[in-house]
């Protein structure tokens, strides 16, 4: 009877350890949304989710553990709707459908300076916390790798290619060329959007086509 006492309260304390968390990560994310930028201090991020530096480091040891926590909520629920939106869909059609949702403009003023915030504080943490960030980028790494393995299946990409290396190639291209949005126009005239990143990373990709 103890241990089935045990089991409920056990479970009310995981819950409650779970919302703080979501607490700080909503507070840090607000943040974001107010200023695009993430030299905030631990310390607004506690004031901010009116807890405790004792709360805090209980569940972050630093401030990268908490946007990288973040960042790995915001990508696996992404790539979650961006698989379901590609399903289906022939390898080319596929890709290029993926490469437009990750570009499209945010909606928002707000949800631009989250995303500013936190594709400039990517570096930073493929720095200080490499294999952690790379676990965070695994699903999406995976989602371009499926749809290779796909076109490859069905004849539109070339058989020889490296599906792991390629994935990875197409996965640091896209993120990375979303800094060019406004670059580009400086340094071409025009922004560089998801047609551009597309056209770029499938030339090496298709199959030649069959001899008449």
């Amino acid at each position: 009877m103890a241990r089935a006492a045990e089991r409920p309260a056990a479970q009310a304390r995981a819950e409650a350890h779970a919302d703080r968390a979501r607490r700080f990560m909503k507070s840090a994310l607000t943040i974001l949304g107010e200023t695009g930028r993430t030299d905030f201090t631990v310390l607004e991020v506690v004031e901010r989710s009116k807890t405790s530096l004792r709360s805090f480091y209980q569940h972050f040891s630093t401030k990268d553990e908490l946007l990288l926590a973040l960042i790995d909520k915001i990508m696996a629920e992404s790539t979650q709707r961006w698989r379901a939106d590609v399903d289906g869909l022939a390898g080319p059609a596929a890709l290029q459908s993926l490469i437009e949702r990750i570009t499209t403009p945010a909606a928002s003023s707000t949800q631009d300076s989250i995303n500013r915030g936190l594709t400039f504080y990517n570096d930073h943490l493929a720095e200080s916390l490499p294999r952690e960030y790379a676990r965070v980028l695994a699903p999406l790494h995976e989602l371009i790798g499926d749809i290779l393995r796909g076109g490859i299946a069905a004849g539109s990409f070339r058989s020889d290619i490296d599906v792991q290396c390629t994935a990875a190639l197409i996965m640091q291209s896209v993120l990375g060329a979303m800094r060019l949005r406004s670059l580009g126009v400086e340094l071409n005239g025009a922004p560089i959007d998801g047609e551009h990143i597309y056209a770029f990373c499938v030339r090496g990709l298709l199959s030649p086509p069959s001899p008449v």
